[in-house]
C-alpha cells in the first residue's frame, strides 16, 4: 500500500524538480556557482565630495504690483525682501553652499571696521531674481443645506545663476506655491474664517522651497576641487574636510592649473587642461564648519610650495 502510494507521486515529484532545476538555470548565482566563480555581493557606493560654492542674492524685486502702489519714492519692498530672505534661509539650511551676505553689506563691512579691519569674500556665483506673479482670490460653491468657502493665495518666483567672473547667467529656473483656507458650514453651523494675511507668506515659502531643488541640482554638477593652504615637507594642508564628504585615507591629485585663454568665438575665457603633479592621502582634519581643513600626506610626485597655480582634485577611480 505504501509503495503504491509512492509509486503514484514519483511523476509529481520529477515534474516539481524539473521545474525548480529549469527555473534556477536562469538565475546568476547558479550560473555563477556552475561555472566555479563566487557570488559577491555588490559594491558599496562612494559618496563624491561635497563642493560648497560661494552664492550671493543680488539683486531681488518684485516684479507685482502687488503692495507696490502704497511704497513711498525710496522705499523696500517689503515683498522682495521677503522672499530674499526666505530663499537665503533655504540655502543656509542646506548646508551646500557657502552664503555671502550682500544685501546689507554696509552693515556687514561697518562691524568689520569696528572689530579692526576685514575683507569681504568675493562669490562664485550671484543669485538674481523676483516675484514675478502674485495674487490672491476667493473661491466656493452653495448648496442647500451647505457651504465651502475658500481663501487661496499663489505666487511665482523665478531666478538666475550668473557667473561672477564672466558675468554670464549660465541657469534659470522658477518656482511656485499655492496656500488655501477652507471654510465649510451647514445649515448655517460650521467653521468661519476672516481674511488671513498669513497665505501670502506661505505661498511665497512654497514657490522659493519648489526652485531649490533646481538650484541645488544645478550646482551640483560641478566638480569638486579645493586649494593648498601650506606645504612643510610631505605634509600638505588642503581647504576643505569631512563636512565635504572627505574620508580619511582618500586619495586626491593635486594639478597645476592649465593657460586660460580668451575664446575668440563666445568671448569668454577657457581654461586649458590641467596637468598632474602629485597624489596625496588624507590623514587628518582641523577647523570646523565652512573654515574646516584636512592634513594630507604626499604619496608620489613633488610639490613645489612656491607654485600658487596648483589646485586639488578628486581622484577618480
Amino acid at each position: 500500500m505504501a509503495f503504491r502510494a509512492k509509486a503514484s507521486a514519483g511523476p509529481w515529484v520529477a515534474v516539481i524538480s524539473l521545474f525548480l532545476t529549469v527555473s534556477s538555470l536562469g538565475h546568476p548565482a547558479y550560473a555563477a556557482a556552475q561555472a566555479g566563480d563566487l557570488v559577491s555581493p555588490p559594491a558599496a557606493s562612494t559618496t563624491s565630495p561635497v563642493l560648497k560654492r560661494r552664492i550671493a542674492i543680488g539683486r531681488f524685486s518684485n516684479a507685482t504690483n502687488y503692495g507696490r502702489a502704497l511704497l513711498l519714492p525710496g522705499e523696500t519692498d517689503p515683498l522682495a525682501d521677503q522672499a530674499a530672505d526666505m530663499l537665503a534661509a533655504r540655502l543656509v539650511e542646506s548646508g551646500e553652499f557657502i552664503v555671502l551676505e550682500r544685501r546689507n553689506l554696509d552693515a556687514v563691512t561697518g562691524e568689520q571696521k569696528a572689530l579692526g579691519g576685514g575683507t569681504p569674500v568675493g562669490a562664485d556665483t550671484v543669485l538674481i531674481g523676483s516675484v514675478t506673479q502674485f495674487g490672491r482670490r476667493a473661491e466656493g460653491n452653495e448648496k442647500f443645506l451647505s457651504q465651502k468657502a475658500q481663501q487661496v493665495a499663489s505666487a511665482t518666483v523665478e531666478i538666475r545663476l550668473v557667473n561672477a567672473k564672466t558675468g554670464q547667467a549660465f541657469f534659470s529656473t522658477s518656482g511656485s506655491g499655492t496656500a488655501t483656507v477652507e471654510t465649510r458650514g451647514v445649515m448655517g453651523f460650521g467653521s468661519r474664517a476672516a481674511y488671513d494675511s498669513t497665505l501670502n507668506d506661505r505661498a511665497i515659502s512654497a514657490a522659493v522651497s519648489d526652485l531649490m531643488s533646481n538650484v541645488i541640482n544645478k550646482l551640483r554638477q560641478q566638480d569638486w576641487s579645493t586649494d593648498i593652504l601650506s606645504v612643510a615637507g610631505d605634509e600638505i594642508m588642503i581647504s576643505g574636510g569631512a563636512g565635504q564628504g572627505l574620508r580619511l585615507d582618500q586619495r586626491l591629485y593635486v594639478s597645476r592649473k592649465g593657460q586660460t585663454i580668451v575664446s575668440k568665438q563666445t568671448g569668454l575665457p577657457i581654461e586649458l587642461p590641467p596637468t598632474p603633479v602629485a597624489t596625496i592621502r588624507i590623514i587628518g582634519f582641523f577647523g570646523s564648519g565652512d573654515a574646516e581643513g584636512s592634513r594630507a600626506q604626499l604619496v608620489s610626485g613633488k610639490i613645489n610650495p612656491s607654485d600658487s597655480d596648483l589646485v586639488v582634485t578628486e581622484a577618480t577611480p
